[in-house]
């Protein structure tokens, strides 16, 4: 005998409103350096996207996740076409051709291809059912994600958009890991990656001229930015050393709201969206950033109890696809912000300034959300 818990998880809703408040705080203050007539464009815009986002939430919680399975398909194709009317129609402007113009809004495909893998891998695992497979075994299953994926990956990645390419690598990775497929197959996998990055280096270091068919020159120059921000701190480093400095000034409670040096000068370009972190080390301190830092630990871990506690396995891995895309982008971010890893141009989920990032993570969750919803426990299990 089974019955349905129909229980909203209103921890990770709260969990959600403390970071909203922390995006308006932040977006503030980061985008202070713009000189507009009106102080709170940004803050006003921010609060239209949220009441957006948290609307299509609501809405994607309440609908039956278990309906997505004959839409997983459809639902692919459309993301797979609307990348390619990207790659051949799409608005260019700061370096790449990333959105759709409508007139009316600019749509950025890429952001919502994430969750449309993640529901299409989630099919393709569960008709794999429980089971632990062997090596061998493991071999078709995992040629398929990886045949579903490297399509999104390489048509995102030539937009170029390197860091949403790696968010469809790491949801793709993720669900490789809690699908049951072979360690054995995880571990080739994991070295294959790592062979590719040590050919990529011997090829930088000896035939550059094939290694710069493969690496754009914008993306070489933030690698170089990356591993030696001191040196090109006038150029390719430029963006992550003034975040540092700032990161570093805030010390343990931070210069205070609004009284950021580093912010409130200009020094750091994109503050309000990419590289808001900064902005919360700078004015709020380690105190602020570690608060922060907790928020995304708690929304994180409330994601990993409904996967568990859900007895559906498709709605599983469609938590553990939303995780992966959650946790990937705000370890990709902080990291980019403190010299552990190159900068990408990934947002903050759901604190950064922006649209169509913070509905594809609002989507996310709710698909979450409707899978604790509908979630059933047994009286006799």
């Amino acid at each position: 005998m089974q019955k349905t818990k129909g229980q909203v998880d209103y921890i990770l809703i709260l969990i959600i409103l403390c970071l909203f408040v922390f995006s308006l705080i932040a977006v503030y203050s980061g985008s202070g350096q713009y000189e507009t007539q009106d102080p709170y464009y940004f803050v006003k815009r921010q609060v239209i996207w949220y009441i957006i986002g948290i609307t299509i939430m609501a809405g994607v919680a309440y609908f039956d996740f278990e309906l997505l399975e004959r839409l997983a398909i459809p639902l692919y194709i459309v993301g797979i076409c609307l990348l390619v009317v990207v790659h051949f129609f799409g608005t260019f402007k700061n370096g790449s051709q990333r959105w759709i113009n409508f007139g009316v809004f600019e749509l950025q495909p890429s952001e919502f291809v994430k969750v449309f893998l993640i529901i299409f891998l989630a099919v393709i695992l569960n008709k794999k059912g429980k089971y632990k497979l062997s090596f061998k075994g493991s071999i078709p299953i995992t040629a398929k994600i990886v045949f579903a994926s490297i399509i999104p990956f390489y048509l995102i990645l030539v937009q170029p958009d390197l860091g949403s390419a790696l968010v469809i690598a790491a949801i793709a990775f993720t669900l490789i890991i809690v699908s049951g497929i072979s360690y054995k197959m995880i571990i080739l996998l994991s070295s294959g990656f790592t062979a590719l990055i040590a050919f990529l280096v011997y090829l930088h270091n000896h035939y550059f001229e094939v290694f710069s068919k493969f690496i754009k020159p914008h993306q070489l120059e933030r690698i170089y930015g990356w591993l030696s921000p001191e040196k090109y701190a006038s150029s390719y480093g430029y963006q992550l050393a003034q975040a540092i400095q700032g990161i570093g000034a805030g010390r343990l409670k931070g210069e205070g709201f609004n009284q950021g040096i580093q912010i409130q000068s200009g020094k750091i370009p994109e503050a309000h969206t990419d590289f808001i972190f900064s902005v919360i080390g700078e004015e709020f301190g380690f105190i602020g950033a570690a608060i922060l830092i907790s928020l995304y630990f708690m929304l994180i871990y409330r994601m990993i109890l409904i996967a568990l506690n859900t007895q559906s396995l498709f709605g599983t891995y469609i938590c553990a696809g939303a995780i992966g895309l959650i946790a990937f982008q705000v370890f990709q971010n902080i990291s980019m912000t403190i010299g552990l890893m190159p900068v990408t141009g990934l947002a903050l989920p759901l604190v950064s300034y922006g649209g169509s990032a913070l509905i594809t993570n609002m989507i996310a969750i709710g698909l979450v959300l409707s899978v604790n919803i509908r979630s059933k426990t047994f009286m006799f299990s």
